[in-house]
Parts: C-alpha cells; structure tokens; sequence
C-alpha cells in the first residue's frame, strides 16, 4: 500500500531527554506518537531528509548497515550524548535511492560512515521507540534551491509503493535568535501563508508558491538561513499531487513561537 509522506518539526535538540521540557513538547510528542497508526501498514524501510545534513555539489546517501550517533548539538546535559537510536540501515535501499535519482540527473554520492544525526534520530526515537525499522539517511543540498529539492522529491515518488515512508525532518520556523516573543508574531504571520499554501491550494499552486517562499509574510525572519524549510520542498515533490494536513501545530513551540509538522497523502 501506497506511504504517506511527512514534513516533521523535529523541535530543539535532544528535548525527549529533557523532562524539564516535557510540557512544552507535549503536542509535537504526542503527533509524533501518533504517527504509526496513520499508516496503512508498518513500512518496510524509512527514508529520512534532514535539515542537519548538508551536502555541496551533490547529495549524498547514507550506506551503513548499522548507523552509529551523531550527537550534533551543544550545551546540553551529559545523558543527552549517550542516547542511542540502534535502527539498522539499509545498503539496498542507499543503492537503490541513489539509482533513482541519478536516473533524474543528480549528482550523488555515498557516504558509509555517517550516523543518524538529531533532524532523524529525534522524531524517529518518539515515533519508533522500537528502532527495528531499516533507516537511511539522505541529505539536502547546500545551494537551497526548492525547485531542485521539490524534483528531487518526484525523483523518489515512487519509493511510496514500495512500502519506503519518507520523512522530511526541518522546522517550519528556525531563527535561533527569535525562538523568544520577538518570533512570536512574525512566526504566525508565517505560519497563516504556509497553512493556506500546504493544505488550500492546488498541487501546482501549491510548489510554485514554494519555489517563490521568501515572498511570504515574515520569511526571511522566520529562515535567516532556509536549511530547516528545505526538507519540505522534498516532501511536497515526493507527495506533489497528495492533498496535506497538518498533523501538528503549537502556537507556543519552544515556549513563543508557532510551528507545524503535515501529512501528504
């Protein structure tokens, strides 16, 4: 049966071990909990898109059998850099992700030592606590550029029927300067254009106005640096002709500002 796709705000670092923060994450935990049961059946394999792997010139593909951690957060309590997400990798679907998108004309590369990084192993640890299905990692582009990650996502569309749930792992607001009552506002403003873009427009309004998101009320407040928005675009070109709905929104996210996470398909 055909997957869904996600587009997920995985929050701040290492929150879920971090009882301190238990309360303000309580909605994202509780849709990420909810995941499983939004699917048609458990999927075979899980093809994560993080905002926190940033690759030039190319795109590269995680390939090892059994990931190890990537701890790529500072200041945080000592137990946050002993957490363990043991889900395997999959070589046959690095492989086979790689083929697909070559077919398309990207330029891709493999990468046999990278770990899961916390854009993956966050989301996945609440929503998978089991860690027993295969993951493999992929990376965005660092030129940003959402047309080219939108076709990325088509390149891999097909994935869905075989059982593959791609998540796209960012943040629909990421100031790092601004997750205070200066993001507040501007991070609604943002968030009313994404709502309307992702769930009321049509397919193709839908990418275009995507393709042209610094347009958008507040954008290059709410993304000084468009890394944590990128994932989305290879979501909506992976789903590009599914309706979407939003499966999470916090008005108080990290205390102050409004974020969201949405389902395609």
């Amino acid at each position: 049966m055909k997957m869904p796709v996600y587009f997920v705000s995985h929050g701040g670092g290492p929150w879920p071990w971090i009882s301190e923060w238990d309360a303000m994450y309580a909605k994202l935990h509780e849709s990420l909990v909810e995941m499983p049961g939004q699917l048609p059946e458990r999927p075979k394999a899980i093809l994560m898109v993080s905002a926190h792997w940033i690759s030039r010139d190319e795109l590269q593909v995680m390939t090892n059998p059994q990931p190890s951690m990537f701890y790529d957060y500072y200041g945080f309590p000592e137990h946050t850099y002993k957490v363990q997400y043991s889900a395997p990798g999959s070589p046959d679907l690095a492989q086979e992700v790689r083929g697909l998108l070559e077919k398309q004309g990207f330029k891709v590369s493999e990468d046999a030592e990278r770990g899961f990084d916390h854009g993956a192993f966050v989301p996945l640890a609440v929503a998978f606590p089991e860690a027993d299905i295969p993951v493999v990692q992929l990376s965005i582009e660092k030129h940003y550029d959402p047309d080219y990650h939108i076709r990325m996502g088509q390149a891999l569309a097909s994935l869905r029927d075989q059982g593959v749930l791609i998540i796209a792992s960012g943040l629909s607001f990421h100031n790092m300067r601004m997750f205070n009552a200066q993001g507040t506002q501007p991070s609604r403003d943002f968030d009313a254009w994404l709502q309307e873009t992702m769930t009321q427009s049509s397919p193709d309004v839908r990418a275009e106005n995507l393709r042209q998101w610094e347009q958008a009320p507040a954008a290059r407040i709410c993304h000084q640096y468009e890394d944590h928005l990128i994932p989305l675009m290879v979501a909506v070109g992976a789903a590009y002709d599914d309706p979407a709905v939003a499966v999470y929104h916090d008005q108080a996210a990290l205390g102050a500002v409004t974020a969201a996470s949405f389902k395609l398909g």
